[in-house]
């Protein structure tokens, strides 16, 4: 099975490594020359144009945001103009609900396929083979590919045969993630103000009532205000709120904990620390409490 990978952020670059180290043949490309560098050195072959990466059987992208695929995919000499009839895109990207759907319909109109794959997990996750798959989309194509996903991730959840519904379940999780980061913020600088340590109060925690993953690493994070390099950037947690808002909208469902988290996010943008992890808008609370400059 030829495959190609377009797109290579933090994400895309260990997600590729493990396609390539696995043993497939695989094509890469990304705007910035650069990163294709360890790629190349792992035996991945470097592709001039996107045309080029899709001269294969399944071509992933892994991207930033709507724009990034929207000029990736449907942009003039992109991914639909280039692949060829029943080869699979499947993308990984965290795009709008709306995007999503639009992407099957202009692929199956080119009689290509089509599936949605984001996933949940950090860098390093991607890196171990640790990511949880999120995929919807025709069961037979699902099929096809599943030794893909067995290599990317720990576990495939089937959603749905819709496309769209996979990037609904992946903003609704990290709209979760955020609340989760959020609410860990406001009560530990509550605890601190109070005068107990913050690393003893979180070992509680994760000790007792929330001994799983999120709490540990998220509070981690924040009770050692340790928030740069990013393992995913403010920026793009800004994004998926403002995506997750924007699918409520659409469906007529209130998210007013959501639109706390857009105005926190905002705050966060505002004092020009977008840059870092995401886990920064958990330090907000103790900034307004004094607690921190």
């Amino acid at each position: 099975m030829e495959l190609g990978f377009i797109g290579l952020g933090k994400m895309g670059t260990n997600m590729a490594t493990r396609l390539c180290q696995s043993g497939f043949n695989l094509t890469v490309y990304n705007r910035s020359r650069e990163r294709l560098q360890p790629l190349i050195a792992s035996g991945a072959k470097d592709a001039k144009n996107i045309a080029d990466v899709c001269n294969a059987d399944v071509v992933f992208t892994m991207l930033a945001n709507d724009e990034a695929v929207e000029d990736v995919v449907l942009g003039q000499n992109g991914v639909l103009e280039s692949l060829k009839p029943n080869a699979i895109h499947v993308s990984c990207s965290t795009i709008s609900v709306s995007l999503s759907a639009q992407l099957f319909q202009a692929h199956t109109q080119k009689h290509q396929g089509y599936v949605s794959a984001p996933v949940f997990g950090r860098p390093d996750a991607a890196g171990s083979g640790k990511l949880f798959m999120i995929v919807a989309g025709k069961l037979p194509l699902v099929e096809k590919i599943q030794p893909l996903f067995d290599v990317l991730g720990q576990r495939t959840f089937i959603m749905s045969e819709s496309p769209e519904q996979a990037n609904l379940v992946k903003l609704s999780g990290n709209f979760l993630l955020a609340s989760v980061i959020e609410s860990l913020g406001e009560a530990m600088a509550l605890v601190e103000k109070g005068g107990i340590n913050r690393h003893q109060y979180l070992d509680l925690l994760t000790s007792s009532l929330f001994n799983i993953p999120v709490y540990r690493n998220y509070g981690t994070l924040i009770a050692d205000r340790h928030f740069e390099p990013a393992g995913f950037a403010a920026k793009l947690g800004r994004k998926d709120i403002k995506l997750a808002l924007a699918a409520a909208e659409e469906l007529n469902v209130p998210l007013p904990i959501a639109c706390i988290l857009r105005e926190r996010f905002t705050t966060l943008a505002a004092q020009g620390k977008e840059h870092m992890d995401w886990s920064a808008i958990g330090s907000l609370a103790a900034k307004d409490s004094a607690l921190i400059p």
